[in-house]
């Protein structure tokens, strides 16, 4: 059975970011994918200059209405990232309920996009932040970066997961992991929708377990991160900080990389509960 992923993010004509960055790792992984662009700008606003235009929510509930007008409204997965618009947000939660309503097992893919460097929302400790979300009904959670310490030094970030799975007798199985995270000296954009539409991905191919698709997220985004920012320093040249033009992602020299990923790091099972 095909697979087909709606997807409503940011658009932009030069560079990767939100369905740009979405779109082409999930099509080489299988994915029948239909972008709804939130907005169509020229390149991401890292740039000294961008310009484009914003989707409304009243035009976005026009696209989808066309949508189901033609009876093609069935999917399997809802992808979101960033929104900036409240009216909008509420149109996208208006639209999942319904496509849930066609496909209770619809799974929906939310990156809330909480920002990062140093500007984090403070939150509780970072397991109980998981589990009030499973309680929340999200069966699996993922924290691209949280603010325990690596054990192999300030040189690495820790990620974090979760994972609820109901069993056949109708009691929870729960896996959590943790994975160490090698920081790159750079600012990257697109890379959090990429690691979003990676997750997707490998969670499907690998539904009950977290840590082998945990794996093979962090393991593409090493292998196109490592290929960025070599491909950078030689636009840039030695001793200068590469520009966001030269910045911006080897998606399609990766395309190999995202269908079969050497796995570079490994992922620690922390506690296994049933209940």
């Amino acid at each position: 059975m095909e697979c087909r992923v709606l997807s409503i993010q940011s658009h932009v004509v030069r560079g990767y970011v939100g369905n740009k960055s979405a779109t082409f790792p999930l099509q080489v992984l299988g994915f029948e994918v239909d972008s709804i662009n939130s907005v169509q700008f020229s390149n991401h606003t890292g740039y000294a200059h961008w310009k484009g235009q914003v989707l409304t929510a009243e035009e976005l509930n026009e696209l989808y209405e066309g949508i189901k007008l033609n009876k093609v409204n069935h999917y399997d997965y809802i992808l979101t990232g960033y929104s900036r618009d409240t009216s909008f947000l509420e149109m996208v939660v208006d639209i999942i309920k319904e496509l849930k309503e066609a496909n209770p097992s619809l799974v929906y893919v939310c990156d809330p996009v909480m920002g990062d460097h140093g500007a984090m929302v403070r939150t509780p400790p970072t397991f109980q932040v998981m589990d009030l979300l499973h309680k929340m009904g999200p069966k699996t959670v993922v924290l691209t970066s949280s603010d325990l310490p690596s054990k192999r030094g300030d040189q690495f970030l820790v990620a974090l997961g979760s994972q609820t799975i109901v069993k056949p007798d109708g009691t929870n199985t729960s896996q959590k992991i943790c994975i160490d995270i090698p920081k790159v000296d750079a600012v990257f954009v697109g890379t959090g929708d990429l690691f979003a539409a990676l997750l997707l991905a490998w969670t499907h191919h690998h539904p009950k377990d977290l840590k082998a698709a945990c794996e093979k997220t962090v393991s593409v985004m090493h292998h196109v991160i490592k290929r960025t920012i070599t491909y950078a320093h030689e636009l840039a040249g030695p001793g200068k900080r590469p520009s966001p033009a030269q910045l911006e992602l080897r998606m399609v020299q990766s395309k190999a990389d995202i269908e079969n990923p050497a796995i570079v790091v490994e992922a620690k099972v922390l506690q296994k509960s049933s209940h």
